[in-house]
């Protein structure tokens, strides 16, 4: 990635695309509202689902775990 984009960079390269944040939201399984919030800044996308959307929107680095598979994965620290 070239480099981090801003709220109007995401909302640029999701018109360029022709998406809308609806149809970006479907195709990423998260929630459009979140969605909306990062975009507008309501959430800054610091954890959980909106920490997913700043990263695939490229708004922030960042990896994004599954949750479930996470919390399972290593059965020595569930022990």
């Amino acid at each position: 990635m070239p480099g981090i984009r801003t709220a109007a960079q995401a909302k640029a390269w999701l018109e360029h695309q022709g998406k809308s944040v609806q149809a970006f939201a479907r195709e990423h399984g998260v929630d459009p509202a979140t969605t909306y919030q990062v975009l507008a800044g309501r959430k800054k996308g610091r954890r959980g689902e909106a920490h997913k959307v700043a990263v695939l929107l490229g708004m922030k680095e960042g990896i994004i775990v599954d949750e479930p598979e996470a919390q399972h994965s290593d059965p020595e620290v569930i022990s």
